[in-house]
């Protein structure tokens, strides 16, 4: 019972958090929980931008436990543009735009070929979106884009 309140209650958070998307373009963009379309009309606040869903189930799934969800939410981020490469995801040094590649359907780069060749050999694209989206690589890598 105590499980079904707060799931409700996450719900609720989420959907009070709602906002139609301006600026922002979901063309290919997934939804952060399930493999499925992104839209406009669900969406959270996350690290000074808005994540979205494609529903207000997994927009409720997200409000209960962020953390699992952050690779992914970090992705999006980049995906949708509120988010721009600044530095290496591994190292945190300047980027060699020579060794650009896509991951997930996002263009990165690193600072040298041993780093890209270690995201490239990643096992699966959940591997590769790990090494460069997880929460620690981020925040070496990637800064708010700042309104001009």
């Amino acid at each position: 019972m105590m499980k079904k309140i707060l799931s409700c209650f996450a719900i609720l958070l989420v959907a009070g958090a709602t906002v139609v998307a301006g600026d922002v373009d979901l063309e290919g963009v997934t939804c952060v929980v399930a493999p499925k379309p992104a839209t406009e009309g669900k969406s959270a606040d996350y690290k000074d931008g808005k994540v979205y869903f494609c529903c207000g189930g997994c927009a409720g799934k997200f409000a209960a436990n962020t953390k699992k969800f952050a690779t992914k939410a970090n992705h999006q981020l980049v995906a949708t543009k509120q988010y721009e490469q600044k530095a290496c995801p591994m190292s945190g040094r300047d980027l060699n735009p020579e060794t650009a590649t896509t991951v997930a359907g996002t263009k990165v780069a690193f600072c040298c070929d041993g780093c890209k060749g270690t995201v490239e050999k990643a096992e699966d694209d959940e591997a590769k979106l790990k090494l460069v989206f997880a929460d620690k690589a981020f925040a070496k890598a990637f800064k708010k884009v700042s309104a001009e």
